[in-house]
């Protein structure tokens, strides 16, 4: 009795060595194997209703952002944010603000690609000067104070209104280049 109780040992130990070895292998097998989907596809982290504020003392320029969610991925150079407003002032400038559904930020914010109901409004509500532009998507330079589209764009000042393909803003001098099919509405 004795040798049939210590084989029945080495049995089970056994067959439990090899189902903590099979659970073991199917635990720590990388995530990409078991979704399709590439470790560095996903986000990092992920933050929820932020603000930022970057300041330049040198030239007085205040940058401010506000998001619903930020997602930042590891394995590329991006951050993207949805519901996204950017608001930027300069003395002696218009005060410019950027709302959009989703931004992309690549790099350290060098270049920041905004997608969906994307508006642009220079100039403040009382100032008789404010233009407000629509678009579909739009490429913001920052540090360049300038916005580019190749898409439909609608830009509304005072009773005028200008539908366009394509627009070149530079922001420092109040420049606005409209690149194609240009059409204006007086009211």
């Amino acid at each position: 009795m004795f040798r049939r109780s210590y084989f029945n040992f080495y049995l089970i130990l056994f067959i439990g060595l090899g189902a903590l070895t099979f659970w073991l292998d199917k635990v720590t097998k990388p995530l990409s194997t078991e979704t399709g989907t590439d470790f560095f596809q996903l986000p990092d982290y992920i933050i929820e209703d932020l603000s930022g504020l970057r300041i330049d003392h040198d030239n007085a320029v205040h940058r401010v952002f506000h998001a619903k969610k930020m997602f930042h991925y590891l394995g590329q150079d991006l951050t993207r944010l949805d519901q996204v407003h950017f608001i930027n002032t300069k003395p002696g400038k218009p005060l410019f603000r950027v709302f959009a559904d989703q931004a992309e930020i690549h790099g350290n914010g060098e270049n920041i690609f905004l997608n969906g109901n994307v508006t642009v409004i220079r100039g403040d509500e009382d100032n008789k000067g404010k233009i407000t532009m629509k678009t579909d998507m739009l490429h913001l330079i920052p540090d360049e104070d300038m916005v580019k589209t190749d898409k439909n764009v609608t830009i509304s000042r005072m009773n005028t209104t200008v539908h366009a393909i394509g627009l070149q803003l530079d922001n420092e001098t109040g420049m606005i280049e409209l690149l194609s099919r240009v059409r204006a509405i007086d009211q």
